[in-house]
């Protein structure tokens, strides 16, 4: 049995997970990122934690490959580059260092790239040769497929929509100290950010004026907005409107025929949803109105950026007509 080792590493969580060929997660475990501040303690556990799956799974398997999804990850290099939200700084040469310990094949790759391809094999995007993931968690991620090819970029960065600034200078800093960027608007953390504002800027009534901001969660924020608290409306009403004109103006750059949401933010649902689709076709320009469908992810939450992270073996595995047998364990 082929399968292929996906790791996603996040900023609180490092997940890792066992994909065969048709996108399913057969087993699956995760453990804090920050527990392992030091690079090689990290590493000998994602090694251990990798071979006790495939131990817990209790078949004999052709492991063809480790994919990686990671923020500000370099698919060129093998590296990871001065990541916001990881304890590692500089540039941290992860693919040689893992390798060590995991001689195999071994790809990485920005999250959200990751993601990309693994909607184009797994999931809502398998007929579609030209779409944007957008990631929605603590920051704004994007993975960008044009004309059936994935947007990697010179020296493998492409995709950093999310410091694209919105506010000509003047607004917000996100993660990578760009002012006004549009993740520090449009992400979960955005959001929380933005009830704060909506509090300082209108004096009505709401829940929130007695929560603390790190007491805010968003499954809350949505259950406000059930309840018609109109701070929740504004803010997710605000966070549309920044969100739909940026959507719209990266449909002028590849004219996607769909931007696949997924996230911590997309649980928000008709909440988001339908400002976002009201401000997204109000910016549009007349030539891509009606052309450019807004989705959620088919590929299920809690297994998705394990699977994308193996989509990139899976990948060049079908690509290239690669066997098991050419690889080895």
């Amino acid at each position: 049995m082929d399968i292929v080792i996906g790791v996603d590493i996040g900023g609180t969580k490092t997940k890792i997970g066992l994909v065969d060929q048709n996108g399913e997660c057969l087993e699956q475990t995760f453990f804090r990122t920050k527990d392992f501040p030091n690079l090689n303690d990290y590493l000998d556990q994602i090694k251990k934690m990798s071979d006790g799956l495939i131990q817990k799974l209790g078949k004999e398997v052709n492991v063809l490959g480790c994919g990686i999804g990671a923020p500000n990850a370099s698919s060129k290099n093998g590296t990871i580059e001065n990541a916001s939200n990881l304890v590692w700084k500089e540039s941290v040469p992860i693919i040689k260092k893992l390798k060590e310990r995991m001689p195999m094949p071994m790809r990485i790759m920005n999250d959200a790239s990751a993601a990309a391809l693994g909607e184009m094999l797994f999931g809502g995007a398998k007929n579609m040769t030209d779409f944007i993931v957008i990631t929605l968690g603590t920051g704004f991620g994007a993975g960008i497929v044009a004309n059936g090819k994935l947007i990697d970029g010179y020296d493998g960065f492409a995709g950093e929509l999310g410091h694209v600034d919105m506010t000509l200078g003047d607004g917000r800093l996100t993660g990578l100290g760009v002012r006004g960027g549009l993740e520090a608007y449009v992400s979960a953390t955005g959001l929380k950010r933005t009830i704060l504002y909506m509090l300082s800027k209108y004096m009505v009534d709401s829940r929130f004026r007695e929560v603390s901001y790190n007491d805010l969660h968003g499954e809350d924020i949505t259950k406000a907005a059930e309840e018609g608290d109109e701070i929740a409306l504004k803010a997710f009403d605000y966070t549309a409107r920044i969100m739909g004109l940026a959507l719209a103006n990266f449909t002028a750059f590849t004219q996607p025929e769909a931007f696949i949401l997924m996230g911590g933010l997309t649980n928000s649902g008709k909440w988001i949803m339908e400002p976002l689709e009201r401000y997204f076709n109000a910016n549009l320009l007349e030539v891509y109105k009606g052309k450019v469908k807004l989705m959620y992810s088919e590929m299920e939450g809690k297994t998705a950026a394990i699977c994308g992270a193996a989509a990139l073996i899976w990948e060049n595995q079908k690509e290239h007509g690669i066997t098991s047998s050419s690889l080895g364990q």
